[in-house]
């Protein structure tokens, strides 16, 4: 097909072990240019971007689109099938590529040293290359740091054709979209512009919705109160027309009530009761239209309780190997009970190898740990769902709770055959939660949430007894949470090492 653009026709699709459709009678036509896909985790975007793609056929409907289009996934496990191809080529845009993502010659033979957001931007620079018509980037800033971002929005700004774009990054989605599709299971709705424009007048629509949808109670209210009123009226009515209890010889009684019935007077509250009956159906008929979306409660209080130690951990100074004779050079760092500790620096620079190795000398006990990591492999994943799933009535109704405070629908996590990276981060950490955590250690904790459940978790994270250690890019999130940074930084005397050193907030600031 030689044109650039994608139509979903009344496109319905679920997986086999759900007991609804995921999506329902979606219908839109995307042309050239980004498109935003938003939505809670779990509400189908992934499933869209692969419909789009081609990877998954609907159940019900069609959807025409090019044969040449390529899904970036949110995994970095493997790399992508095109790298070497890419990293061999010599034709300009290659060279271009290459040069505006950042991707070096070598990064094929050491793609396990590589950190997620170095192959994050290898996948995507595959991709760009070979310049599909259509082109779905899943959750594209997961693991790049700030001057990353900035490289991939630059590659992304160049692409040609029809993009759609799944990503809780609000800059990413308000400067580089046209339009954005607002899922919200088993409807979507198109709007215009970026992300904040769109949710703006989602808010507006929900509040209009809201508006009518009381006024709706109302009428019906008062049409229950009238038509109760009539109904009373014509009770009464046929009481006066009815002669049993007046006695056969009570001629002049009778008389009454035959002139009564001869005259219909007492026939008219009957009559207006009767007419109402059509004005209440469609006073019901209106309510039950004025669909209002379900709202999950967000925020959670987090148990947690203080470590009964003088420090969480306490590390001597020394280094790390990176690979490729690269070191990380880290001072003795201790951590308090309480601290709440960021650890900041650029993809590469060795922060979840030096986590890896704080882990090795924690004096909490390890059921008393909640840690997340960067990443969780597919199998790892379906083993932790399916442990979830297994957890005795009440223990799962708990961590089922945590979760859709943390922004997502249960029922809908339960029916899922391939969790999605963000609500298996959300099982993990309800897991920790429920074992009342003595340190919580989250790496790049906003990776695959979407926008509300970033929200919902640094509403949970904000009043934890317990100590926190962050790693993640997103300074706004990390300024919220916590109050000591340690940042890791070129070294200046060692090109390619890196040395660790804490920021205070006034040197910071200056």
């Amino acid at each position: 097909m030689s044109g650039r653009f994608i139509r979903f026709d009344h496109v319905s699709f679920s997986y086999e072990s759900m007991t609804r459709p995921l999506v329902s009678d979606l219908s839109f036509q995307l042309g050239r240019g980004w498109t935003g896909i938003v939505g809670a985790n779990g509400s189908g975007k992934t499933t869209i971007l692969k419909l789009a793609a081609g990877l998954l056929k609907p159940l019900v409907g069609q959807i025409v689109a090019p044969v040449s289009a390529i899904y970036c996934r949110q995994r970095t496990d493997d790399p992508p099938t095109q790298l070497g191809n890419l990293l061999e080529a010599v034709d300009s845009a290659a060279f271009r590529i290459k040069a505006e993502l950042g991707v070096e010659s070598d990064w094929l033979d050491r793609w396990s040293s590589l950190s997620h957001g170095e192959r994050k931007r290898s996948q995507i620079a595959a991709a760009l290359w070979r310049d599909p018509d259509v082109l779905a980037l899943d959750e594209p800033t997961n693991h790049l740091d700030g001057d990353a971002q900035e490289l991939l929005f630059q590659a992304l700004q160049s692409f040609r054709g029809t993009g759609l774009l799944v990503s809780h990054d609000r800059r990413l989605l308000d400067d580089l979209c046209q339009q954005c599709l607002f899922v919200d299971p088993p409807d979507a709705v198109l709007r215009p512009g970026g992300y904040s424009q769109g949710a703006q007048q989602a808010r507006l629509d929900d509040t209009t919705l809201l508006r009518r949808r009381d006024q709706a109670k109302r009428d019906l209210r008062k049409l229950k109160r009238e038509a109760g009123r009539r109904r009373d009226a014509a009770s009464q009515a046929d009481r006066r027309r009815s002669k049993r209890g007046i006695a056969i010889k009570d001629h002049d009684a009778r008389s009454k009530i035959d002139a009564a019935r001869v005259t219909g007077k007492d026939a008219v509250a009957g009559k207006q009761l009767n007419q109402l009956a059509g004005r209440l159906a469609q006073a019901r008929r209106k309510l039950d239209s004025l669909q209002v979306r379900k709202t999950y409660s967000a925020g959670i209080w987090l148990p947690g309780e203080k470590l009964n130690r003088d420090t969480q951990f306490d590390l001597p100074a020394g280094s790390l190997s990176l690979g490729e004779d690269h070191r990380l050079e880290y001072p003795d760092l201790t951590m308090m009970p309480a601290d709440r500790i960021a650890l900041t620096g650029a993809n590469g620079s060795g922060k979840s190898s030096l986590i890896r190795r704080i882990l090795g000398v924690l004096h909490a006990a390890p059921e008393r740990i909640t840690y997340v990591p960067q990443e969780i492999e597919l199998e790892t994943s379906r083993r932790i769902l399916t442990q979830a799933r297994n957890l005795p009535r009440g223990k799962l109704g708990h961590l089922l709770t945590i979760v859709s405070r943390l922004g997502s629908r249960p029922e809908r996590l339960l029916e899922s055959d391939e969790p999605s990276p963000g609500e298996i981060r959300k099982i993990l950490l309800a897991t920790g939660i429920t074992s009342h955590p003595h340190l919580i250690i989250m790496d790049e904790p906003t990776n695959h949430l979407d926008l509300v459940s970033i929200e919902c978790l640094e509403q949970a994270l904000a009043d934890c007894p317990c100590g926190l250690l962050l790693i993640s890019h997103d300074r706004r999130f990390l300024e919220a949470l916590t109050r000591r940074r340690w940042h890791i930084a070129s070294s200046a005397d060692r090109p390619g090492d890196f040395v660790l050193g804490e920021i205070s907030e006034s040197r910071e600031q200056g």
